[in-house]
């Protein structure tokens, strides 16, 4: 079973039906308990950096998120979910993060259209991730205004390009983060959250089927 972390911010609906299209049972949940013993664990989000860790830390998902991670189970953030899981925001003041990743999460700047929003092409940087098994670089949907700027070079596993190198994917151990919405990017999204979920070792709900 996959946790979709509920803290009252996140596209929780797309996320858990994106979830089940590739075939694995998802639950939105906001019971730590439940989380806790899910096989993987995803926490989307949308909106402010600073509202979002409010909110987590409102409820004691903060430290959930932590001790999952440190359970060594797989979770993913998507999109703002992803931000949250580096140190800290500049978004709207100085917000602290998880901190499950050193690194910064900064505005764009520049003389270009903010928020970077659209399709763009990945570049995978650590070839050997997990979540690359078996796919080649592709267009992914980004919509954000702020960007990560991890501290450890190997945390980053795939970039973007708008007006230089912007962070897609980031990933250390069982913690992972994708930019871009998985389930908003086609046929390489899914097989990114694919990759991601067959991580987990959750069986598929039609192997269950076919063994009960």
């Amino acid at each position: 079973m996959i946790a979709i972390i509920d803290y009252g911010m996140g596209n929780l609906h797309s996320v858990s039906k994106a979830v089940e299209r590739l075939g694995y049972e998802a639950v939105v949940a906001a019971d730590p308990q439940t989380i806790m013993e899910a096989d993987g664990a995803i926490l989307p989000g949308v909106g402010a950096y600073g509202d979002a860790m409010d909110n987590l830390r409102e409820t004691g998902l903060n430290e959930v998120a932590k001790s999952y991670a440190a359970s060594g189970k797989p979770i993913l953030g998507i999109c703002l979910g992803m931000q949250l899981l580096f140190s800290g925001s500049a978004e709207y003041g100085q917000n602290e993060g998880l901190n499950l990743l050193p690194g910064e999460v900064i505005r764009f700047s520049g003389k270009f259209k903010i928020p970077h929003m659209g399709w763009n092409k990945l570049s995978f940087h650590e070839q050997n991730s997990p979540l690359f098994k078996g796919l080649t670089e592709g267009h992914v949907y980004f919509v954000h205004s702020f960007h990560a700027k991890p501290e450890v070079a190997s945390d980053l596993l795939a970039t973007t390009d708008y007006y230089g190198p912007v962070t897609a994917i980031v990933g250390r151990n069982n913690v992972y983060g994708m930019q871009f919405h998985p389930e908003k990017s086609g046929a390489l999204g899914m097989a990114l959250l694919g990759n991601f979920l067959e991580l987990t070792g959750s069986l598929k709900q039609q192997v269950q089927v076919a063994t009960s």
